[in-house]
């Protein structure tokens, strides 16, 4: 009995040996952890009470109208959240801002997820914005920055736009668009990427939006691309998105994949049924390195590379 009770007595000795002996090996690990938890916890804390104390002032469902000097409404402002902050601009979230013009009458609808009210008072957009006109039409593009100047009757941007068309998306320096307008202007340089592949540069492209028609227009010089046709206009564009007929105007060049070279006046793209038919009732010349030849009309499918020229045609071939 006595020999039992003293290997029970040697075995406790042993495990509080192995004990201690574990401890000291894991010690600083199990003071890291006790660290990194009670850090963890400050930071939790400290981000709730940033959270806290970040705003000045925090609305919800926040609705403002605004008025002149002369009290004329020029808008009004909904938001879902509103946030004033010490030494930024008041920040809206889930934003809607309804015009008038002078009239009284309601003007441009502009919602968009984010936007800031400026020290100036002018009410600034970022990112996705729709802007559905008095006609019910919807405009939708994104930019860094949109504003609204309602003592002008205007919005404008002098930030990249990107608008997004029904089978296009078109890029621009900047815009700018009247309250009581279904037009958008886009200013400055303008590129259009079509869904076919198609690219065309120009400047300073009007949007023309109605419930019958969508058209892309300028007066300035364009270059049409597609895969195996480059064509320049030296007076500007007029694209029916509805109809997919592209007119070039002014005086047109065709640089054909072959090598040859196609002049002519006011040129017709015909773009429906997945084709891209070039054709004009104008005077055009068609030179290669082969071939001079001059007719009044002239009719070339890109896709077969087949060149009609009609209509008093001359020809000399070298």
């Amino acid at each position: 009995m006595a020999l039992f009770q003293t290997k029970k007595i040697q075995s406790f000795i042993v495990f509080i040996i192995v004990l201690v002996t574990t401890l000291w090996v894991f010690q600083d690990n199990f003071l890291k952890f006790l660290v990194v938890q009670e850090i963890t916890e400050q930071s939790d804390t400290t981000s709730e009470e940033v959270k806290e104390t970040a705003y000045k002032e925090k609305i919800d469902n926040f609705f403002l109208k605004e008025y002149s000097q002369e009290l004329i409404l020029l808008h009004t402002i909904n938001a879902r959240t509103y946030y004033s902050f010490e030494n930024s601009p008041i920040e809206l979230y889930v934003v809607k801002v309804k015009t008038f013009n002078e009239a009284q009458e309601e003007g441009l609808l502009l919602i968009s997820n984010r936007a800031e009210i400026l020290k100036s008072g002018e009410i600034s957009f970022n990112g996705e914005v729709e802007i559905q006109t008095i006609t019910g039409i919807s405009h939708k593009l994104t930019t860094e920055s949109l504003i609204v100047l309602s003592d002008d009757g205007l919005i404008k941007s002098n930030k990249e736009v990107t608008y997004l068309g029904k089978t296009s998306r078109i890029i621009s320096e900047g815009m700018e668009m009247n309250i009581d307008s279904d037009t958008i202007y886009l200013s400055g340089n303008v590129k259009i990427f079509e869904n076919s592949g198609v690219t065309i540069d120009t400047k300073n492209l009007y949007i023309i939006h109605s419930e019958s028609e969508e058209i892309y227009k300028s007066n300035e010089t364009t270059v049409y691309r597609s895969k195996d046709t480059i064509v320049n206009s030296e007076n500007g564009i007029n694209m029916d998105m509805n109809i997919e007929l592209i007119n070039l105007l002014g005086k047109v060049e065709v640089l054909i994949q072959s090598g040859g070279i196609l002049e002519s006046f006011n040129v017709v793209i015909d773009q429906s049924n997945d084709g891209e038919v070039i054709k004009s009732n104008s005077p055009s010349h068609y030179k290669s390195n082969i071939v001079d030849i001059k007719a009044k009309k002239m009719h070339y499918d890109a896709v077969t590379k087949k060149l009609e020229l009609m209509n008093r045609v001359e020809a000399v071939y070298e």
